[in-house]
């Protein structure tokens, strides 16, 4: 039964991800504006999910273990990968298109990981687990948009484009199942797990989805992406309440 929550939830995420970009191929206007909505509400979302669920349940299986160690090598890890991704970016591309074997590898690596982040969460909790499928799905849609954007303008056929954003939306499902088959190892180490991915989330908000939100303030004076992001924080914090309950 686990495994099917698993399994569904995982695949849920990468289905929205490939409908997003059958939207930028359609719909580029309204999807382009979607997006900027959805990063916003993204950042509220993983940022408060972090914070006030991860964190929590961390602490609690933690015992007597420090949890927020893993948090803090989570924030790390993934900087350093980011920055070693825009580092190989820079040295092949000449400050030209991002190569789009860079893009399917650090997509395929990212979806990897939050295959790995769902089976952990689902461990813990199936309501915990549905939460953080969901919040994964918030951050991965305006992603794959700007991945399939990148593939597009690179030259690739719309379908080869979104064959390819395939595959790597299935890396998640690997990256699921290969944590599912080690839960042993996982569930005696859950805190570590669960810190890591707020580490990740907390990364994810305040160094790509924050800044942007701010970028396109600038751009358009009104409120509605802090309302959206507010939304997130407090869609996050009412759910995590009736959890509770």
């Amino acid at each position: 039964m686990l495994l099917a929550y698993i399994f569904i939830f995982t695949i849920i995420g990468s289905v929205l991800s490939l409908v997003a970009s059958f939207l930028l191929i359609f719909k580029k206007t309204i999807t382009e504006s979607f997006s900027n909505y959805l990063v916003s509400f993204a950042a509220g979302v993983l940022l408060t999910f972090a914070f006030l669920d991860l964190l929590p349940e961390a602490q609690e299986a933690a015992g007597e273990h420090n949890f927020l160690i893993p948090a803090l090598l989570g924030f790390i890890v993934f900087f350093l990968t980011e920055r070693y991704l825009r580092l190989f970016h820079h040295h092949h591309g000449h400050g030209e298109k991002t190569p789009t074997v860079l893009v399917l590898i650090g997509d395929g690596v990212h979806n990897f990981i939050d295959g790995v982040i769902i089976t952990a969460s689902f461990l813990t909790s199936i309501p915990l687990g549905i939460a953080t499928s969901l919040a994964v799905a918030a951050h991965e849609i305006p992603q794959e948009i700007a991945d399939m954007g990148v593939l597009l303008a690179n030259g690739l056929s719309k379908s080869k484009a979104l064959f390819y954003n395939f595959l790597s939306a299935l890396t998640a499902l690997f990256g699921a199942l290969l944590a599912y088959y080690f839960a042993e190892i996982i569930e005696g180490n859950l805190y570590i797990f669960l810190s890591l991915t707020a580490g990740f989330f907390i990364y994810i908000s305040a160094s790509d989805l924050i800044p942007s939100l701010h970028e396109q303030n600038l751009k358009d004076k009104s409120l509605q992406y802090i309302l959206v992001f507010l939304l997130g924080v407090v869609l996050v914090f009412v759910s995590s309440l009736l959890l509770e309950a």
